[in-house]
């Protein structure tokens, strides 16, 4: 049985005993936590849409690890005008193991 679930304003198509990086969550290392905006819930070809939620679906999780993506380097510059500007960016993440999909 799988599920595709919203979180952090992003998709993920999730199935028992996955593990997952999403947006960073506030909750602890060991937590379960308890998605329940399940878009879709499905076992082989068979699949229920929701509209836009699976009305009694959910899906239960346990936060395994915080941590940071590799950096994103950004460099700017306009030629001939002697502007360059560099920078960098970290994005948080949690990382999921998918327990169980309830649908």
């Amino acid at each position: 049985m799988y599920a595709v679930i919203k979180t952090g304003g992003k998709q993920y198509k999730v199935a028992a005993g996955e593990k997952i990086k999403v947006e960073q969550i506030a909750a602890d290392v060991g937590q379960e936590i308890t998605i329940d905006q399940v878009l879709a819930v499905g076992t082989g070809a068979d699949l229920k849409v929701g509209t836009p939620w699976v009305t009694g679906a959910s899906v239960k999780a346990t936060v395994v690890a915080h941590g940071k993506h590799d950096k994103v380097r950004i460099f700017k510059m306009r030629r001939r005008k002697h502007y360059q500007r560099h920078g960098g960016h970290r994005q948080s993440f949690t990382e999921l193991e998918i327990g169980s999909v309830n649908g």
